[in-house]
């Protein structure tokens, strides 16, 4: 396994602010109001600064906020700098082939896109085996109901991806190639769970439900957030083939060793200067957030395909208005700039320590 891309120093940078408190700025007290006339023999008196504009609230789900306000899947990345390494990454990926909303109504007579659950938190725990990835996964039980959606429905021969957001902990459970057995009982091949209020990564190199070992859910497009006009965190997507290391936030890969290829967990936005105007407004929102917040490498699969749940009230016809984005309007993000610590998907500045003691160790 190859070290993480973005390295850091044993000397960690100081601690600092994360963001914006969000909190609007009040004109001083003591200053006079702009109208106000202004004394003889002072200087004219400046109006106050305008109020920076607040922050766009982080996705909630089930009553639940979708990790906290500094988590990485709700940072901005449209003032970061490119990757260095963007344009081979863009190519390997495909600058010809078009972005594909891998979600929407209804395809080959199941759901389409990547289903979710929301339970109370009275929902009875049942066990799960886990094979070939027990070691990597998080014991159970887990509250599965036996009829929690499965991506491609009960007979599907896919991914099988199984997500459950238990409410009254706020806690996301999510299976790979989930099988419910007729006992109440699951099978899967690996599962984890993420505590929602928390910013805390899977242990480095163990996987998920998602090749990158990080949840699905946090980067699914819903069609509520997208009629409530604004998607205010990154979205998921796949591409064919990946290099053999993974980025921040990753935490596994499963790649080639071929260092042209994207690596799991790389960022990606849409390029700032591409024009959406003529989009469907539906579809503008989309791009807007791809824009903004952009989309996480999560999994080896077709190019350029964001993931989404499956909603009656979408409009696949709107949804096909995106597949006319092509490959080479997307550039790779460095956001190395936000991570504080490589095991904590927190986005801000690192801690910095100003000086350090050393403590001889005790003679033998």
């Amino acid at each position: 396994m190859k070290a993480l891309k973005h390295s850091l120093s044993l000397m960690l940078l100081g601690a600092g602010l994360a963001c914006s408190s969000g909190l609007a700025v009040a004109p001083s007290p003591t200053a006079p109001p702009a109208s106000a006339p202004v004394p003889s023999g002072l200087p004219p008196t400046a109006p106050p600064p305008a109020p920076p504009a607040q922050p766009a609230a982080p996705p909630t789900i089930g009553g639940c906020q979708v990790f906290p306000d500094d988590n990485v899947w709700n940072a901005r990345v449209d003032t970061l700098p490119p990757d260095a390494h963007s344009q081979e990454y863009v190519h390997a990926i495909s600058e010809t082939a078009h972005m594909h909303a891998d979600f929407g109504t209804v395809y080959n007579g199941a759901p389409n896109g990547i289903p979710f659950i929301v339970v109370p938190g009275t929902q009875p725990l049942v066990n799960v085996a886990f094979d070939p990835w027990g070691a990597e996964s998080d014991p159970g039980p887990y509250p599965i109901p036996a009829n929690a959606p499965i991506e491609g429905g009960p007979n599907s021969s896919g991914d099988r991806h199984v997500l459950v957001l238990n409410q009254g902990n706020c806690t996301l459970y999510e299976l790979g190639n989930g099988y419910p057995q007729n006992d109440g009982s699951w099978t899967a091949n690996c599962g984890a769970v993420f505590h929602l209020n928390s910013d805390a990564l899977r242990p480095a190199t163990w996987t998920s439900a998602d090749a990158a070992g990080l949840p699905i859910l946090p980067g699914l497009v819903r069609y509520d957030e997208v009629a409530s006009g604004a998607i205010t965190h990154a979205i998921r997507f796949t591409a064919p083939r990946t290099q053999d290391t993974f980025v921040w936030p990753a935490r596994h890969q499963a790649g080639h060793p071929d260092s042209s290829l994207p690596p799991m967990g790389e960022r990606f936005r849409l390029n700032k200067n591409f024009d959406i105007s003529a989009f469907d407004p539906q579809a503008r929102i989309i791009l807007q957030a791809l824009k903004t917040y952009g989309m996480i490498l999560a999994d080896n699969g077709s190019s350029w395909y964001i993931s989404g749940a499956p909603d009656p009230r979408w409009s696949d016809d709107v949804l096909h208005e995106l597949h006319s984005v092509p490959g080479s309007e997307f550039e790779a993000v460095d956001e190395s700039s936000l991570m504080s610590d490589p095991n904590s998907a927190r986005a801000g500045p690192p801690v910095v320590y100003s000086h350090f003691v050393f403590l001889p160790s005790a003679a033998n």
